[in-house]
């Protein structure tokens, strides 16, 4: 018993050539998501540096304040130490001042 197409490759060529563009298929499957991987790993990189530039930024601008805040601080310090008890009626007098112009300004809006 012999069959038809042992002898004859007719029948396996369209298998083969389905199985070439299913290949093919999902090589540009494969080939459009690692396009897309790309893309992304390009976003996130960028997006990565100008976090890092912008907590750089934020840090520098922190310890500029903390100089400022000490600064601030033994200046207080000094002007308290030196002041006697006549700076701190100066000191309670100007807060009542200042909270009355704000009662002021919130109560006549």
């Amino acid at each position: 018993m012999r069959r038809a197409h042992m002898g004859n490759e007719q029948p396996y060529k369209p298998t083969a050539q389905m199985l070439e563009a299913e290949n093919q298929h999902m090589e540009d499957q494969l080939s459009s998501k690692v396009k897309a991987l790309k893309s992304m790993t390009i976003d996130i990189g960028t997006e990565v540096r100008e976090q890092n530039k912008f907590l750089t930024e934020m840090d520098d601008d922190f310890n500029k304040s903390s100089g400022l805040l000490q600064s601030t601080m033994g200046r207080l310090k000094d002007i308290a130490s030196k002041g006697g008890p006549r700076l701190w009626w100066y000191m309670f007098l100007f807060i009542l001042f200042v909270l009355f112009i704000c009662w002021v300004i919130v109560r006549f809006r």
